[in-house]
């Protein structure tokens, strides 16, 4: 009892959602997102002074697509922050941690002015997707008029409310990333109304096939809790047993008394691989569309059991040496929503854990982003999200 009176509260986990889709260039005579914006699909949007180069597949070696542009600034850090997550569209190359790529790009907030230019793009942003990866229910894509308590966790500062401010800029800059914490003490209502400055970065190739892209909205899991959808639960675990040929409670509950060694775990392989799927499909059954978890330096949901070394399987940072900790995972609803542009091209999935720099070490006059490491795993029964 003590030990559970003393333990640390679980890092909170944040869901994005997709949200309204961004026309694509030269429609509706809009700009294209911020690039601190969290979005999904479409090409990605380099911060300034920052060359991304779309990265080739560790198989087949063509160009790979983008899925999503997380824009993650973390507390006590004057760096904004962003994450492009890369994949190979090629059939053969899916499931296989070598067709992804994920990369990690930084900048420096400069106390200088802000463009008349970026104000204006992101107040037109905020007619989409109107809130971002922030810490209060306001800041994660909720934007009716319920109010809900400022709180802080790790995550998006992606489309900013814009705002005439008394406050220098060495203020503001520091008030950017005031709500960016796991703790929940400190007030982000500042943060919320500065401007970023708008990227200047290039990408290349421009010709290569793109997603069509959405803004990403965000949500709190614990708003979610009381509004379990165990029903959907069920009856996606009923679909799986029926296509699997398996009993989840008879598997639950056997001793294995009285079997041989092999038999015995044979079972147990089967059992612990049901086991980790069932608890998967509990836990995003109370919001099932999500497409993204977000929690810095909390745990991930696996799909299916992961390798016991699971933690040594991940490297240290190239750039530092220092250890990675767990960011954020891609979600199987998002597998329906990658809609090819140009061609009819898919990516699948069952989930992609993406783990990160625990220091966020970003070098002096750095202009490439730096690689992080992701892991894939396929989904049991691609199925059942579609």
């Amino acid at each position: 009892m003590a030990a559970s009176a003393c333990r640390a509260p679980e890092p909170r986990v944040l869901l994005g959602l997709r949200d309204a889709a961004i026309p694509g260039p030269g429609r509706d005579s809009l700009q294209p997102p911020s690039w601190a914006t969290s979005t999904l699909g479409g090409s990605p949007n380099c911060a300034p002074s920052v060359t991304v180069t779309y990265p080739s597949c560790g198989i087949c070696g063509a160009t790979l697509m983008h899925i999503v542009q997380i824009y993650c600034p973390l507390e006590g850090s004057l760096f904004h922050r962003v994450i492009n997550v890369f994949a190979c569209a090629m059939k053969g190359c899916w499931g296989k941690s070598e067709s992804w790529k994920v990369l990690r790009s930084q900048y420096l907030q400069m106390q200088g002015k802000e463009t008349q230019d970026c104000k204006l793009k992101q107040k037109q942003e905020n007619n989409f997707a109107t809130n971002d990866w922030c810490d209060g229910a306001d800041d994660w894509g909720i934007c009716d008029e319920t109010e809900y308590p400022v709180q802080t966790t790790s995550h998006l500062l992606g489309l900013n409310t814009v705002s005439s401010s008394s406050l220098s800029t060495a203020t503001e800059c520091a008030s950017q990333f005031q709500g960016l914490s796991l703790s929940e003490t400190t007030d982000i209502s500042d943060s919320l109304h500065r401007p970023v400055p708008c990227g200047d970065g290039i990408v290349m190739p421009t010709s290569c096939p793109r997603f069509q892209s959405y803004y990403i909205s965000v949500v709190d899991e614990e708003d979610y809790t009381d509004y379990l959808d165990t029903d959907h639960a069920h009856k996606l675990l009923k679909e799986y047993q029926q296509r699997e040929g398996v009993d989840l409670e008879l598997l639950m509950s056997e001793s294995f008394v009285g079997e041989g060694d092999n038999e015995k775990y044979e079972k147990s392989e089967v059992k612990n691989r049901d086991h980790v799927f069932h608890k998967f499909m509990k836990r995003i059954s109370a919001c099932h569309e999500q497409i993204l978890r977000y929690s810095w330096g909390g745990q991930p949901l696996f799909i299916t059991c992961p390798s016991s070394n699971i933690n040594k399987m991940v490297p240290v940072c190239n750039s530092c040496g220092s250890n990675r900790v767990f960011e954020f995972q891609l979600m199987p609803a998002l597998v329906s929503m990658l809609k090819s542009v140009d061609a009819d091209l898919s990516v699948e999935f069952g989930t992609v854990i993406v783990y990160t720099c625990e220091r966020s070490c970003w070098p002096a006059n750095h202009q490439n982003p730096l690689e992080e490491f992701i892991f894939i795993q396929e989904d049991p029964d691609q199925q059942l999200f579609k």
